[in-house]
């Protein structure tokens, strides 16, 4: 067997330190207090503020070492834009492979194998097998809202002869089986299927790493970042002024979210050998998000369909409609001059009086997004440009509130081989993690990765 090193990056997007410091001292999390005692641990520093503190900004910063202020990736699906070398770029210029599975913004690949995140239409997936997974996690994710995923009967059959031949495990299999009985004995738990997608993910990601044995590995999971943003309010309702509502118990989402979590750092555990290091990081971090409680808590306004909105608003034709982060999405024209006509018609839509959209523009393509955050009449009137229409005939207003909010702390622990334990007190910043990971490799960093790398022993 090869000796050589081996590094997989586990980036589990926001996962909190208080609350798996907590979790861990109920003894809840046994696989996370295992890599805890056998890592490095270091609390990074995004250096940044609202709003530019957004998981979409802050993965570039990990893969590339460069500060927001340089990189300049705002939103998602932006990373094509950035020509600066990534982790894998610089690895592959050293003859080094990888596989970077669901990390977001990546833009750019070389020698990798890549399953771009759920948000992304700009860079397709590699090796081509792998493209109808990459659908089916895609539209699970964008429609999470939605009671029905715009699936074909021919995508299903299509991304189960794909999973059959890359490492579905009758594990996953169980877990499916028993998440869709619950769902008809008990109402109000389809919220659990987000870590079903992590599952199938593992399995893929795992058959990838045996068959293609890569140098560095990526694996990047939202799912409790999305628990802690919708529920913190039902897990600590005594934080808030607004209690949750009377309807579905979602008060267990965020302790269920990491114990499913550490199920699968305990897969990875398994799946590390004496040459692997894993490096558990989380970029950033969350916090009960306060700031709207007087205002009666933040609500959220999807469009039922983003191209009927843009055709009642008569803009130009898009190319492609993408729906982003829960209420937003983009519209990429054929002509900048077609993004600008769009820009200003969905500025000039009002509901009850007020603008609707928050609108930017970014050549030929148009960001969008509902900016009104508070609850609206069942008797709201959408306005455009004269015209009056029921406001929920295009919008529908989603089940949660922002509960929370985003913190510039993270995570990262690095569990060498030798798995030397040690705690850094003092804050490293964000920008030190890409040429830590290259210095495990023993590759130089290039001259854009500033930051010095963390000493690891």
């Amino acid at each position: 067997m090869s000796k050589r090193p081996r590094v997989i990056l586990l980036e589990f997007n926001e996962l909190t330190p208080t609350l798996i410091a907590r979790f861990m001292g109920e003894r809840r999390l046994p696989h996370f207090s295992r890599l805890h005692r056998e890592s490095q641990v270091f609390t990074t520093d995004a250096e940044d503020e609202p709003p530019n503190l957004e998981p979409w900004i802050q993965w570039v910063t990990v893969h590339t070492g460069l500060p927001y202020s340089e990189h300049r990736v705002f939103r998602l699906d932006e990373g094509h834009r950035l020509n600066a070398p990534r982790v894998w770029d610089t690895l592959s210029e050293s003859g080094l492979s990888s596989w970077l599975c669901g990390s977001m913004n990546v833009g750019a690949h070389h020698r990798a194998a890549v399953l771009p995140d759920p948000w992304c239409t700009h860079v397709t997936p590699a090796p081509q097998p792998l493209t109808p997974f990459f659908r089916f996690i895609q539209q699970n994710v964008l429609e999470y809202s939605n009671e029905r995923v715009p699936l074909s009967a021919g995508d299903y059959a299509r991304v189960m002869a794909f999973l059959v031949s890359h490492g579905l495990s009758i594990g996953t299999v169980s877990q499916i089986l028993r998440q869709l009985m619950d769902e008809r004995s008990q109402p109000g738990t389809r919220w659990k299927r987000a870590v079903l997608l992590d599952q199938l993910q593992f399995d893929v990601f795992r058959a990838y790493w045996r068959r293609l044995r890569p140098d560095f590995a990526t694996f990047f999971l939202n799912s409790t970042a999305h628990y802690q943003h919708s529920y913190w309010r039902d897990f600590e309702p005594e934080k808030f002024t607004v209690k949750p509502s009377q309807g579905d118990d979602h008060s267990s989402a965020i302790p269920f979210g990491y114990v499913k979590m550490d199920e699968l750092i305990g897969k990875f555990l398994g799946l590390a050998d004496d040459n692997t290091t894993l490096v558990f990081c989380t970029a950033l971090s969350q916090q009960p998000c306060l700031r709207y409680e007087e205002k009666g808590g933040a609500v959220f306004y999807r469009p039922k369909e983003f191209g009927r909105l843009l055709a009642a608003t008569g803009a130009p034709t898009p190319v492609r409609i993408a729906p982003v982060m829960t209420h937003q999405f983009h519209a990429e024209f054929s002509a900048e001059g077609d993004a600008k006509a769009a820009e200003s018609v969905l500025k000039d839509v009002f509901v009850e009086g007020r603008p609707l959209l928050e609108v930017k523009r970014s050549g030929s393509i148009v960001f969008a997004g509902s900016g009104i955050y508070v609850p609206l009449p069942g008797t709201a009137t959408l306005s455009v440009r004269g015209t009056d229409y029921p406001f929920f005939d295009f919008f529908y207003r989603m089940s949660t509130m922002k509960s929370g909010m985003h913190h510039p702390d993270g995570m990262l622990w690095i569990r060498t081989p030798q798995r030397t334990h040690s705690m850094r007190e003092a804050r490293v910043p964000l920008r030190a993690i890409a040429p830590t990971i290259l210095n495990l490799f023993g590759v130089a960093h290039p001259s854009t990765m500033k930051a010095t790398p963390l000493p690891i022993a």
